[in-house]
């Protein structure tokens, strides 16, 4: 039986289509998925993202834990409030999971996890926790709204007293801080999944509905995951389960640049990593623009002449360029010409380097 969110009757009421994802009933689209897309990309749109877990960290050692259980290095997180993006993985250094770590004070992390790998990453958190006498605390007492868009931050800022709305305009990309209203229960931070600004705002499940219902007032226009996943994509983020996942590592998903090798800290997989490294990473996760007409969707085969073949990870229909967009997983000596098999056709296509479009203008050449 899939899980709700606490704003899973407002879905229902405001006519969403709602799917199964990573066990939770969550919206797909409200009407038009085209035009929830352009809302985000044009004005402001906004998720809920409250299927994901926040997990909280406390104890002297949890920045010494935390250089151990990620392959990027918390280390970098010297001001409370910044946040860093970073895998978390397995002594075969396969992707457990991605996600984003908050530094909130001496011994105080929050980490944000993926819905669908939830369970699993607090299981492993736990276990490898322990040694480090960290003490480990699912906050499923919380939900989250993303607000995201060139007006988002304008549109939220706007619902809050005059303090905390000068406290969240005042944020820095990728920080967080928690908020003087609801007696400091409300934790927003300038982070985002489609390549736009605004928020992500993290706040007790029984004042969801009310706040989905104050931003709805402001002008915020509801989206759904159809909508989520093309903004992400256009904007060159992975997709775990699709782009990564635990048979694959950081170095041929495109994410080499989170990995922090720092002479002295013997993270989880670094001994994997070093190793591929030492071998010569064989695969790459590239873009891809189609050239020809169709549509490009994972698991479609790629062929990059001598070079061997691949396979797509994600793809989609770009409403902001207007054309066909994915990623693929081909061999590492791949030239930027390849042909994708759709429907037992080879169509054109040219490996580029995501993103694709950002802050909704096209960064690569049509």
């Amino acid at each position: 039986m899939p899980q709700q969110t606490p704003l899973y009757a407002r879905h229902i009421e405001l006519g969403a289509r709602l799917v199964d994802f990573g066990g939770w009933d969550m919206p797909l689209q409200y009407g038009s998925q085209l035009e929830e897309h352009h809302a985000v990309r044009r004005d402001a749109g906004m998720f809920d993202v409250s299927h994901m877990r926040a997990v909280d960290l406390e104890g002297g050692r949890s920045g010494e834990f935390l250089r151990r259980l990620l392959a990027n290095d918390v280390a970098r997180l010297a001001v409370p409030g910044k946040a860093l993006y970073s895998c978390m993985l397995n002594e075969a250094g396969g992707v457990i999971d991605d996600l984003i770590v908050y530094y909130r004070g001496p011994g105080r992390y929050r980490l944000v996890v993926n819905a669908g790998t939830a369970d699993k990453d607090l299981a492993w958190i736990t276990r490898q926790a322990a040694a480090f006498e960290v003490a480990v605390r699912p906050r499923r007492d919380l939900a989250m709204i993303a607000v995201q868009g060139p007006a988002a931050r304008t549109k939220a800022a706007g619902l809050l007293p005059a303090a905390d709305a000068a406290q969240a305009l005042a944020l820095e990309t990728f920080f967080g801080t928690s908020l003087g209203v609801l007696e400091g229960a409300v934790f927003v931070a300038r982070t985002g999944y489609t390549g736009e600004d605004g928020f992500e705002i993290m706040l007790p499940a029984e004042h969801a509905v009310a706040w989905w219902d104050r931003l709805l007032g402001a002008g915020v226009r509801p989206c759904g995951l159809g909508a989520r996943d093309t903004l992400r994509l256009e904007a060159g983020m992975n997709l775990y389960g699709n782009d990564m996942d635990e048979t694959t590592t950081p170095l041929e998903s495109g994410l080499a640049w989170t990995v922090a090798f720092d002479a002295g800290r013997d993270f989880i997989g670094r001994g994997a990593l070093e190793a591929q490294r030492a071998r010569g990473v064989p695969r790459k996760l590239v873009g891809l623009l189609l050239e020809d007409k169709g549509i490009l969707r994972s698991h479609q085969k790629v062929y990059a002449g001598a070079a061997g073949a691949g396979e797509t990870t994600s793809g989609s229909y770009s409403p902001t360029l207007e054309r066909s967009i994915g990623f693929a997983r081909v061999p590492a000596a791949a030239a930027a010409a390849v042909e994708v098999d759709i429907r037992g056709k080879r169509l054109k296509a040219r490996v580029v380097r995501p993103p694709f479009v950002r802050h909704g203008r096209p960064q690569i050449a049509l």
